[in-house]
């Protein structure tokens, strides 16, 4: 079988699950790009963070300033984090899909046989069919999402972590 033919057997479930797994590929892949570039320039984000506090570094005292830095870096880190709920909503929601696409199976199996009765089994093999189906592309969709949703939100941790130890040796070093 081919791979057009899975997704027709599964019904519209599965067209479904396609389409989220479509969107959700490619901001996965965006965010992975945009996050490799954030740490490439690493040196020169923390420039431009430094350029914009460096004068409230001046003008304020240590503490004010360190609530500002924050505020600055979690500005600069929210742009990369966008479309990141839209991923985690995909991996929430594509098993449940499956599930339901499972239920519908189970059901659309039950009415051949309650139409027919159980005297052709494979009348009512096509909804035990389509109920595997959905479920396992339910999970194809979800558990990369999910990776590579924690993936993104750990490395954007990590990032933002070292923006803000950079910030704070900068402050600490004008107050002194």
């Amino acid at each position: 079988m081919r791979l057009f033919d899975y997704i027709q057997q599964g019904g519209p479930i599965m067209y479904v699950l396609l389409i989220l797994n479509i969107i959700g590929f490619a901001l996965l892949f965006w965010k992975t790009f945009m996050v490799v570039d954030a740490r490439k320039n690493f040196k020169g984000n923390l420039s431009l963070l430094k350029e914009k506090v460096a004068d409230i570094i001046s003008q304020k005292d240590p503490a004010v300033a360190m609530n500002i830095l924050k505020d600055e870096v979690q500005l600069s880190v929210h742009s990369l984090e966008s479309g990141l709920n839209t991923i985690k909503i995909i991996a929430s929601i594509a098993p449940l899909l499956g599930l339901l696409g499972t239920v519908v199976g189970i059901l659309s199996a039950f009415k051949v046989i309650s139409d027919v009765g159980l005297s052709n089994p494979s009348l009512f093999a096509g909804g035990i069919s389509m109920a595997l189906l959905t479920t396992v592309a339910g999970l194809i969709v979800a558990i990369p999402h999910f990776v590579g949703y924690n993936y993104l939100v750990s490395a954007l941790d990590d990032y933002e972590i070292q923006l803000e130890k950079e910030l704070v040796k900068e402050v600490f070093n004008k107050a002194s």
